[in-house]
């Protein structure tokens, strides 16, 4: 086992040797005179050995140096990137007021000798409630035993002693209380504890049910100090990510639980002071839960709202000028803000019907920040222009909700003007035919015969009476099938749920073929959830998994298509909160959603459900 867990660590940095090797110190700049402190020494991304830690003049060393390994990775946006450092742990005494000057520690890295900067630490008056000192191991014990657990005291956590859960748990933080629908807020999951953790292993992850998140990268490390209901804690951030809630209403973020090995110490008296011998103990640590109101976009909602939420400008481009025709050209239609970027639909541009427009390709570039993303998205629509003349891209506004004002928010984008030059080339397939005028000449006999016949007596006359009249009667029941159908909201929406699922699948298929396992999965959640919101007639603010149950049911969907449903949505947040856990190939994933909405598709609605 020991050989194993040496190769193990020995690969994993390996797999580090491009990451940055540093080596620094983490201290207090305070403490009291008579009062314990720890000093840490980090060296990350390499292996060390020989460490020698500097002596202090006015402290007496207590405990040390411990050593500590941990080793992350992480999984963003497609890229994997992993971490690992060392931590030499030192615990002083402070014997006497006034600066203490430490030296620089040093640890040998591959041959060569690393050291850390120099620095001071002022000591201040005694604390006068812990200034008597105990003259037996029992006074002291005692006295330590009023103080409770100190997280920086190894006498203080003696393994005689019960851990409770005020001396280690794990805390989920929400950034805000109430957030609008597709409003950001970010989830914070710590580690609290007064104890040296030497094993963390989650268990059972935290849920994000009607989320969808963005992970913001991180390597969790002991290292910072917090106060929490008066008490100090050793704290590492587990996790943190920035949630983008897809429905209105109350929602929850479940516990999760935790396998935790503490370190307790054994004390023992001696001639040379008091000796600690640490000991491993195992816990079960369970986090809370956490709730977030989430209110509902305000209604009537502007009819060119595309769902972006949060602050936004946006511009517009066009390469190459000047235009010729049958010359490819792009017009870009740039986002740029904080907010919900990643899942902004891109925008419908009215091109001159003399242009063959092309399918719209999207660009997302976006940074997650402490609060939201913050970032550009550009969809970039190629063109080739066909005649020669003057034409324009009619003006139009992006509209957006701003959750600081509360209100939607329009950006007028201004017309734009296309002068196209005749240019060389030939036509596109789908304009070739209609600049062909003239056609080839027939040659040879024509077979050319005199007729006389009476007009009235031809029924090809009247014939050209009663087609149109019946042609004019057919248009006109259509004309009112057709205001009938659109005036009913809900079977337009699932007459084009299929078409509007395969839009989506294709931005589903262009991340796939960038290899961007995030975008992708966000792209194939949003297309299921878009088309059972269509098909179903089941508004946004009521999309959960137990609704679309109960209504494919009623659809008269079987109980193996619902199931298969339902499979494909847990396999879709499944992915987007642990990718790398998904499996590497996204191809079938894609085939079965494609086959899944097929499925859908071909179900008749039940007879007793109103159309």
């Amino acid at each position: 086992m020991k050989k194993f867990l040496n190769t193990l660590i020995f690969i994993c940095w390996a797999l580090m040797a491009q990451a940055t090797v540093s080596f620094t110190v983490q201290a207090p700049r305070q403490v009291n005179e008579g009062s314990k402190f720890n000093v840490t020494f980090v060296l990350k991304n390499a292996e060390g050995s020989g460490f020698v830690a500097p002596d202090i003049p006015g402290a007496t060393k207590i405990y040390g140096p411990a050593l500590s390994t941990s080793y992350s990775q992480s999984w963003v946006n497609g890229k994997s990137s992993s971490s690992s450092s060392q931590e030499y742990t030192m615990i002083y005494k402070a014997t006497r007021q006034g600066r203490l000057n430490v030296g620089a520690a040093s640890v040998d890295v591959g041959g060569k000798r690393m050291s850390t900067k120099p620095f001071t630490i002022d000591v201040l008056p005694p604390d006068k409630a812990a200034n008597s000192q105990p003259r037996s191991l029992q006074e002291e014990q005692q006295q330590h035993e009023r103080r409770g657990v100190q997280y920086d005291d190894p006498i203080t956590q003696s393994a005689d002693k019960a851990v409770t859960g005020n001396d280690i748990f794990v805390r989920i933080e929400m950034s805000k209380p109430r957030v609008y629908e597709q409003q950001a807020v970010v989830c914070t999951i710590k580690l609290y504890t007064k104890y040296q953790v030497s094993q963390f292993i989650p268990t059972l992850q935290p849920s994000f049910d009607g989320f969808l998140i963005e992970e913001i990268p991180m390597q969790p490390s002991l290292n910072n100090v917090e106060t929490h209901n008066g008490q100090q804690y050793m704290v590492a951030v587990l996790k943190k990510c920035i949630l983008y809630p897809q429905q209105s209403g109350k929602l929850t973020i479940t516990s999760g639980n935790y396998d935790v090995n503490v370190v307790q110490y054994e004390n023992y008296r001696t001639i040379f002071g008091t000796l600690s011998q640490p000991v491993e103990k195992k816990l079960v640590v369970k986090s809370n839960t956490a709730t977030v109101n989430i209110l509902p976009l305000p209604e009537p909602k502007p009819d060119d709202f595309s769902g972006a939420v949060g602050r936004f400008t946006v511009a517009t481009s066009i390469k190459p000028t000047p235009l010729k025709t049958y010359q490819a050209a792009t017009y870009s239609y740039v986002i740029t803000g904080t907010g919900n970027l990643k899942y902004i639909k891109a925008p419908t541009i009215d091109f001159p019907k003399e242009m063959d427009v092309y399918d719209p390709k999207t660009n997302v570039r976006v940074n997650p920040g402490a609060g939201d993303m913050s970032g550009s998205v550009q969809v970039d629509f190629p063109f080739i222009p066909q005649f020669a003349g003057e034409f324009k891209i009619p003006a139009s506004q992006f509209t957006f909700f701003n959750p600081e004002t509360e209100k939607y928010e329009s950006i007028p984008v201004p017309e734009q003007p296309l002068i196209v030059a005749k240019g060389e080339g030939a036509p596109s397939n789908h304009y070739r035919l209609q600049n062909m005028d003239i056609r080839h000449l027939h040659e040879g006999d024509l077979h050319l015969t005199t007729k006389q016949y009476y007009l009235l007596d031809n029924w090809g006359y009247w014939l050209g009476f009663i087609l149109p009249a019946l042609l004019l009667a057919a248009l006109l029941l259509y004309y009112r099938k057709q205001l009938r159908e659109r005036a009913d909201v809900r079977l337009m929406r699932t007459k084009r749920a299929s078409k509007v699922a395969q839009r989506r699948l294709k931005q589903a298929r262009a991340s796939m073929g960038r290899g961007d396992r995030n975008a992708f999965y966000a792209d194939l959640l949003a297309a299921m959830w878009g088309y059972l919101s269509d098909k179903l007639s089941i508004p946004v603010s009521e999309l959960d998994k137990e609704n679309i149950q109960a209504e494919l049911a009623n659809y008269g969907v079987g109980d193996d298509l619902q199931q298969a449903t339902l499979d494909m949505l847990d396999k879709c947040e499944f992915a987007q909160y642990a990718p790398e856990l998904a499996g590497a190939d996204m191809a079938p994933v894609l085939d079965e959603a494609a086959s899944l909405i097929d499925r859908l598709e071909n179900v008749k609605r039940a007879k007793s459900q109103p159309a």
